[in-house]
C-alpha cells in the first residue's frame, strides 16, 4: 500500500527502532544545513537542481510517460476538489501552485499507483470505485499500532488519458492493486490477495496470463522492474515469530496491515532466486531501480530514533555501499527516475512551511 494520503501520518506513529544493523552508510554523516534560497539540502550531491511541482494536500506516486514527456500522480489535495487519492496528469515542466491538473480517474472510490502503459496514451490504477462511489473509511491505528487499509475493493483498470475506463484488468474477489509497468513494455507487475495472502503476480498488458511470482507469509508490494525488464525489486514484511505470524493474519483478516517493519527483496522477474537486499530494520520501501540497473534508490528511517524522518538512500544490488541520497529532517519517499535517467521524482515534505503537505518534487539527477 502506497497511499499519499498516509504520508503525513506516518511521520508521526512510527516509533519502533530496531538497533541491530547489518549495514552501515558508506560515507561519514554529514552535518544537515538547509541551504538558504534553495530546495536542495547540504549533502544531496546527487541533486544539480530542483523543482517543487505541487503545493498543497499529499501528492505522491509521480510516474513518468515512457517518452518523459508526462507524469501521472495521486493527489488528496482538497483544492483540487476531491475528497480522498485521485490519479492526475502533468505535462512535465508544468507546476500547480495556482491551477489545477486535469483529473484522470474517475473522482469515485479511493485510487492508488498509476502508471503509463507503453503507448503513451492510456495508464493502469486501481480504484475502489465499483464498491462504493464514496471515499472508503481509513483506519490508521489498532491496538495503538500504526495500520495501512487494504481494500478488498481495488480492482485494477485502464483509462485514456480524458479519465475514460477502457478495460477491466482484475476482477478476482479481495485486493488487486500496485501495478507497474515493465520498461520493456510486455508485462505488469501487482500486489494481490487472491491467494489468502498479499502476494506479487505478473500479468500481460491486457490482463492475460497471470503468474504468481512470490509465495511466502507476509505483505509483498511496491514491486518495480530493473530496466532491462528482467528484474523486480519490493518491499516486504515478512513475520517470523508464531506471535508475528498471528498478528499479521488477524490483522489481514480484518483488511489491515502493519508496514513499520519493511525489508527489501529482489527477484527475477519470474520469482526465480529470490533473496532479501536489505536487513536494516525500521521501515524499508518505495525502492525504484537506478537507471544503470546496478543499484536501489529507496526511502527508509532506518536511522531515526523515533520514526522519522525518512531520506532516500542508494544500495547496491548485492547489498554493499549503501549511501543516503537525501537529508530531511522529515520524509523523502517515493523516488522514480524518468526513463531517459536524466530526472528523478520523489515526494518531500521539504518547503511546506512546516505543517504536513507532501509535495511533489523533479530533481535534476548527477551520478
Amino acid at each position: 500500500m502506497k497511499y499519499a494520503s498516509l504520508l503525513a501520518l506516518i511521520l508521526l506513529v512510527f516509533s519502533c527502532k530496531n538497533e541491530t544493523k547489518k549495514q552501515s552508510i558508506s560515507e561519514k554523516e554529514i552535518e544537515i544545513n538547509i541551504v538558504k534560497d534553495s530546495l536542495i539540502f547540504s549533502g544531496e550531491k546527487h541533486f544539480k537542481s530542483i523543482k517543487q511541482i505541487t503545493f498543497g494536500g499529499d501528492n505522491a506516486e509521480a510516474y513518468w510517460s515512457f517518452d518523459d514527456k508526462q507524469i501521472v500522480f495521486q493527489s488528496n489535495n482538497k483544492n483540487w476538489r476531491v475528497n480522498c487519492d485521485q490519479m492526475f496528469l502533468m505535462n512535465v515542466g508544468e507546476t500547480f501552485k495556482d491551477k489545477i491538473p486535469p483529473m484522470v480517474s474517475t473522482g469515485k472510490g479511493r485510487t492508488t499507483c498509476s502508471y503509463f502503459l507503453p503507448d503513451n496514451k492510456h495508464i493502469i490504477y486501481a480504484s475502489t470505485h465499483l464498491g462504493d462511489e464514496k471515499c472508503p473509511d481509513t483506519p490508521l491505528r489498532k491496538n495503538g499500532k500504526y495500520i495501512w487499509p487494504v481494500y478488498d475493493t481495488f480492482d485494477i483498470f485502464v483509462a485514456d488519458l480524458e479519465g475514460n475506463i477502457v478495460k477491466q484488468l482484475t476482477n478476482e474477489v479481495g485486493y488487486d492493486a500496485e501495478p507497474t509497468v515493465s520498461p520493456k513494455g510486455d508485462k505488469i507487475v501487482f500486489t494481490s490477495t487472491r491467494s489468502g495472502d498479499l502476494e506479487l503476480y505478473t500479468m500481460n498488458l491486457d490482463g492475460s496470463d497471470v503468474k504468481q511470482i512470490t509465495d511466502e507469509l507476509g505483505y509483498d508490494g511496491g514491486a518495480f522492474f530493473s530496466p532491462d525488464g528482467t528484474k523486480i525489486i519490493f518491499r516486504s514484511s515478512r513475520p517470523k515469530t508464531e506471535q508475528e505470524i498471528k498478528e499479521y493474519k488477524d490483522l489481514l483478516a480484518e483488511g489491515l496491515v502493519e508496514p513499520t517493519d519493511m525489508e527489501l527483496y529482489i527477484c527475477n522477474a519470474d520469482g526465480s532466486d529470490l533473496r532479501q537486499l536489505t536487513d536494516l530494520g525500521n521501515a524499508n520501501w518505495s525502492p525504484f531501480f537506478h537507471p544503470s540497473g546496478k543499484k536501489i534508490l529507496f526511502s527508509s528511517n532506518f536511522e531515526a530514533e523515533r520514526g522519522f524522518p525518512f531520506n532516500l538512500y542508494l544500495i547496491d544490488i548485492d547489498g554493499k555501499n549503501l549511501e543516503r541520497v537525501t537529508h530531511s529532517e522529515t520524509f523523502d519517499a517515493f523516488p522514480v527516475f524518468s526513463n531517459d535517467g536524466k530526472y528523478l521524482a520523489f515526494s518531500s515534505n521539504r518547503n511546506n512551511g512546516g505543517g504536513r503537505d507532501t509535495n511533489l518534487f523533479i530533481a535534476e539527477w548527477q551520478d
